[in-house]
């Protein structure tokens, strides 16, 4: 939930930018467009580890232990990767908006993302339609996969996309980077046209 939380800062930081000018002085700079958003997505990532790795922390000094190190370190990995392309997308959601303060509705559907996945609630346990949705949805393929490689296996499930976690957590960050990146460079070229 850590990792899903957050889009919207992403959102706010991208709108404060072009609503006080910095879009534009850097977009009358002689540089490539999707570095200026790439610094963005990479700053927000490197914030994101400190926030991952206190809570990490903490959960060493309550006693949670990961079963290997190299397991843990691809769970982090997944975590990692999804954050980042939500970064693409708050990034996009940014540029598409006006106003800092319509971070609220995009706060808002941060929490249906996360109460819809396999977080909480096991998707078997939810009725037939909202536990495929629950199945299918980014953030249960990157939960799955981490307890997996944590050692700290969830509840499972039979359909395709439960049984390929750790497939479906690489697969669902790489669309979502490459559609929302891709369609953040578009519109960070056709800014104020």
């Amino acid at each position: 939930m850590t990792i899903l939380f957050g889009l919207s800062s992403t959102m706010i930081a991208v709108t404060t930018d072009a609503a006080k000018g910095v879009t534009d002085r850097f977009r009358s700079l002689p540089m490539a467009p999707s570095a200026v958003l790439t610094g963005r997505a990479v700053a927000d990532l490197l914030h994101s580890v400190l926030i991952l790795a206190a809570l990490l922390l903490c959960g060493l000094a309550v006693g949670w232990r990961p079963e290997t190190l190299p397991g843990a370190a691809g769970a982090v990995g997944l975590l990692l990767f999804l954050r980042f392309s939500l970064l693409w997308a708050g990034v996009y959601l940014g540029l598409r908006t006006k106003d800092p303060g319509a971070a609220v509705a995009i706060q808002t559907m941060e929490f249906p993302i996360g109460f819809l996945s396999n977080a909480f609630v096991a998707p078997a346990t939810m009725p037939g339609w909202l536990g495929a949705v629950a199945e299918w949805n980014p953030l249960s393929a990157t939960v799955a996969a981490a307890r997996e490689l944590f050692g700290n296996p969830g509840w499972g499930g039979d359909s395709w996309v439960a049984q390929h976690a750790v497939l479906m957590a690489l697969v669902w960050p790489a669309v979502v980077t490459v559609v929302f990146f891709t369609l953040s460079v578009r519109l960070y070229q056709r800014l104020d046209r």
